[in-house]
């Protein structure tokens, strides 16, 4: 890589940091960006768990700081997170991209009608109790193999099950959206380390980068709120959709 690939690093990930503390989906642009400068897919999937790791840090530090995050309330989606996240990362690879592409894609569109149905649910979170355990745990356990294995989108699939299933209105859903993803990119990090699929030239900018991104996002998630942040996601969605559906 030429000297020019760092501030190309260091901007897309700012954007995909952005992105990702807000909605989901900022992994599409540090992906493409990767893939742009000639890093295979399995090494890119890899190299962005470093950003995606600092990112969250910065982002949970922010929301707990703002008292958008009370952890103790969470402890219980951790663990099968964490669990799904194992299991996602060592199965990183066996799946063709071409139905990881569709796959993820139609996920998007069924999120997307979601986001349309009853929008007062995400915007002010809803009275009704939470998911049973075992509902809860198992739902928390496959967004976790989908975050090791891919990750891109899993901010998505973490926002749905938080609003949808645990009652959070979308501020304090990003806050605990993000805390997660810290909890789970440990261990996947840590297995892509293993099989020597990080490049630290390409870490190490993204991860600067990434990490302004989310600083600023939960600057913007205090200031403008749920609204903001469901339309925000709506955009993302939409676009993630076509792209994966369509090209």
């Amino acid at each position: 890589m030429n000297v020019w690939s760092y501030p190309l690093f260091i901007a897309g990930g700012f954007l995909a940091g952005f992105i990702n503390t807000l909605a989901g989906s900022g992994s599409v642009v540090s992906l493409a960006i990767m893939n742009l400068m000639g890093l295979p897919l399995d090494v890119a999937n890899g190299t962005k768990r470093v950003a995606i790791l600092l990112q969250a840090a910065v982002g949970t530090a922010r929301f707990k700081k703002q008292g958008n995050l009370q952890l103790r309330e969470h402890i219980g989606i951790v663990l099968p997170a964490v669990a799904g996240a194992v299991l996602g990362a060592f199965l990183a690879g066996n799946v063709s991209e071409h139905f990881f592409r569709r796959s993820v894609g139609i996920c998007m569109v069924l999120i997307l009608g979601l986001l349309f149905f009853k929008p007062q649910r995400w915007l002010e979170g809803n009275s009704l109790k939470k998911q049973a355990g075992p509902v809860r745990r198992i739902s928390f356990f496959l967004v976790g193999i989908y975050g090791g294995y891919i990750q891109v989108g899993v901010g998505v699939f973490l926002l749905t099950a938080l609003v949808l299933g645990e009652g959070l209105d979308l501020v304090r859903g990003n806050a605990v959206k993000v805390f997660l993803a810290l909890c789970f990119t440990v261990p996947a990090l840590l297995i892509f380390l293993i099989n020597g699929l990080v490049r630290w030239d390409a870490a190490i900018p993204l991860a600067i980068g990434s990490m302004l991104g989310a600083w600023a996002a939960t600057h913007e998630a205090a200031k403008h709120g749920a609204r903001f942040i469901r339309w925000l996601l709506i955009v993302v969605v939409t676009l993630s959709a076509v792209r994966y559906l369509f090209f």
